[in-house]
Parts: C-alpha cells; structure tokens; sequence
C-alpha cells in the first residue's frame, strides 16, 4: 500500500534501538526522511546504517537528552535545519518505568514526570506551531501502562500524556494536524527481555495475558505510526490505541 508519506519529514525521539528504531524503519520504508534523535552517538550510528537503503535514505542523526535543561530545544532546531527548515512527523517516544523502591523524593517524580511526558510536551510545543502554519502534521506520542501493580513513576506520567494529547487533538485538528497515541504491550526490545530473562517467564506471562500468543516485534509498533502518519488517516484524531496481541489486563 502506498501510504502517500515520500517526501515528508519526521523525528523520533529515543531511535536509538527497541521501539524507537523499529518506527524508524517503517517510516523510511514509506520514504519518508527521518531525523533520529538519542543520547548515544554510536547507538544512532548503527541504527542509521542499517535504515541507509530504505526508500527514505539514511537517517538523519541528532545526538540529545530530551530531558536535558534545553535538550527539546537543542533537538528540535538541529532536526529541522537537517531535514530541510521542518518537521511533518513527531513521533515522541521516549519513555522509560521507573518502579517505586523504598521512599521516593521529589527528585525521582520530577524526573519520571519529565522523561515520559514533560518531554514530549516541550518537544511538541517547538514543533506544532510549523505544522500549523502548513496547515499539516502528524503527532504521534508512546505511552503504556496507565495503571501498574505496583508503584511506578512512569504509570501517571503516561496517564497524563493521553490526556494532554486528547484535548491537544481538539486544539490543533483545525489545522489540518492530528494527535495520537499508542500503547504498546509486551514488545520485544531490551527493556522487556530485563522483565523476562528466561523463556519460560515469557511463556507464562503469554498464557496469562496475551491471546495473540506471543510478544511484538518494533515494527509492530512502527507500521501503525506509519499509517497513522499518513493522509490516509486523516480522519483519525485523539485515538489512544493499544498493541498488545489483545492482552486481557495490562500490567
């Protein structure tokens, strides 16, 4: 299908690997020119080598901490120069859990609210007013778990996310942008190999929660970004969609 996306630009934060680079590839197979962003150098390095035969060339490479003091501001401005003076594609990714052991400070929520939903905010705030004035755009935030079983920073910072991007969905549909998230489930990237280190704690949590089966792959989660990035979704505005294989409770 061609999803009418050659010649359009986007940035994905944290493509360094996993998820992120997974969306990475499905946008440059639709020939879109991409901007990478991350904290590792070496880490882009690969992921842009890899993509460099995809209809939308090799990545672009931005080297930045989205929460860093300036860092959305930094990686805003050097992605737009470096794909020509915009972004049509946002895609915020970065996001990370970060489980409640013991008593928890200010610091520690200050810095999970950050990471997984401040960022994207500040980000977006730098992009959107572009997409405006072009009267198109796509923003595409990853959230997960609203609600976990145990205390966790990252649960209501996601929650907020999905309800910030919502009533954005509201604000900037008049000018022809769309808002939308997506929640993965149990995809197969580092962070949940740590959760299941062996083959048989996956087996088990698939029995449990996943009728499909088995874990998502990253292109799972990038060919939805891909369409939903496409005019061909033009109708779909502050969706929060699941990719979980139909898992019966998220945890």
């Amino acid at each position: 299908m061609n999803l009418g996306l050659e010649g359009k630009t986007a940035l994905i934060t944290a493509a360094s690997g996993g998820i992120g680079s997974g969306i990475a590839g499905s946008l440059a197979d639709a020939g879109v020119r991409v901007a990478i962003s991350g904290r590792t150098a070496a880490a882009l390095e690969k992921v842009a080598g890899a993509l460099a035969s995809r209809a939308g060339g090799r990545p672009v490479i931005v080297v930045g901490d989205v929460c860093a003091q300036g860092g959305p501001a930094q990686i805003a401005a050097e992605a737009s120069a470096a794909l020509g003076g915009h972004v049509d594609i946002l895609v915020n990714n970065a996001g990370g859990a970060r489980p409640v052991t013991g008593e928890a400070d200010d610091a520690f929520w200050d810095e999970a609210m950050t990471l997984n939903f401040l960022a994207a905010r500040r980000l977006t705030d730098l992009i959107s007013p572009g997409m405006k004035a072009r009267n198109w755009g796509r923003i595409v935030n990853i959230s997960g778990a609203l609600v976990a079983p145990k205390l966790n920073g990252a649960a209501p910072a996601k929650a907020a996310l999905v309800s910030w991007s919502r009533t954005l969905s509201s604000e900037l549909g008049p000018y022809g942008v769309t808002v939308n998230t997506i929640a993965p489930g149990r995809i197969n990237t580092a962070q949940i190999q740590k959760l299941h280190p062996t083959e048989q704690s996956k087996a088990d949590f698939i029995k449990q929660n996943i009728p499909a089966g088995y874990f998502g792959e990253p292109e799972d989660i990038g060919h939805l970004v891909a369409f939903l990035a496409s005019p061909l979704a033009r109708y779909i505005n502050g969706a929060a969609i699941p990719v979980d294989g139909g898992a019966i409770r998220r945890v």
